[in-house]
């Protein structure tokens, strides 16, 4: 059997099969068994939208919603419906069906290319990571994903909900300016609830909490190149009824700000025998 890399299966994954007009089919990765990542699902969505869109237009935002748990054992369908095709901004919407039900939906915006008024917040002074001397424990996944201040997070008390972390794809992705944009967009729902979870740290076991992405929104202002180290910023604001609220900022080495983000996600502690109640 032909070995495959992790990022190379992930962008076996992308490249969605087109079993009719407007439709996709998506697979998994091979040997996942729990509820699939959701950043798989939404950067595949993303791709499905991509497909019908003119290649000069780029996403500049899409707004998720995760409906149902991803069921890893069968494929998921992807239909996209062509809700604008405006002079400067076309519109998508995604919806992702398993068992004969929407388990996620998408909205995109994609818009031509244009110049304007610019300006955005600045970088953390910080810098990026020796690549050689990452673990070989950080290179088994499709991005590498290297975490300032790491040594914290082996303390199991409160600490402030914020974490800058590092990424970049493990191996060399295509020069695809909107596989790229999908790849960062997989890699936007890292860390995001996990940040939320920070002040709590100490008052609960993980293996008592329901946990669960929301929604998910992401914003493009720069196209992007995920073979460069890029930073993710990170800070949970709130968290109140079962939900935790994060948002986060993501910039390129040089210190321009790419993209922006922010999630809500389920953070429900289980009941005292150990049952969660239905989502």
């Amino acid at each position: 059997m032909r070995e495959t890399s992790p990022l190379s299966e992930l962008l076996e994954l992308l490249d969605l099969e087109p079993i009719e007009h407007n439709l996709y089919r998506g697979f998994h990765p091979v040997g996942r068994t729990r509820r699939l990542f959701g950043g798989q699902i939404i950067a595949q969505a993303l791709m499905a939208a991509c497909r019908t869109v003119d290649e000069g237009r780029l996403p500049h935002s899409l707004h998720a919603y995760f409906l149902r748990p991803g069921d890893p054992a069968i494929p998921a369908l992807f239909e996209v419906e062509r809700i604008r095709e405006g002079k400067s901004f076309t519109t998508r919407r995604i919806v992702v069906i398993q068992h004969g039900k929407a388990i996620f939906n998408m909205d995109v915006s994609f818009q031509v290319p244009e110049t304007g008024l610019e300006h955005q917040l600045a970088m953390p002074a910080l810098v990026p990571p020796d690549e050689a001397k990452l673990p070989d424990s950080l290179r088994q996944r499709p991005f590498l994903s290297f975490r300032e201040d790491h040594r914290r997070l082996s303390f199991e008390r409160p600490q402030a909900p914020m974490q800058q972390i590092w990424l970049k794809a493990n191996g060399t992705a295509p020069d695809d300016v909107r596989l790229n944009m999908a790849l960062l967009a997989y890699q936007s729902d890292e860390a995001l609830l996990g940040t939320a979870r920070m002040p709590h740290r100490g008052s609960f076991e993980r293996a008592n909490m329901q946990v669960a992405s929301l929604d998910h929104c992401l914003w493009f202002h720069h196209p992007v190149n995920v073979n460069d180290w890029l930073l993710y910023s990170l800070e949970s604001p709130a968290a109140a009824a079962a939900r935790g609220y994060t948002r986060g900022t993501i910039h390129s080495a040089d210190g321009k700000l790419v993209a922006s983000c922010m999630q809500e996600g389920l953070i429900r502690l289980r009941t005292p025998d150990g049952q969660a109640s239905a989502r």
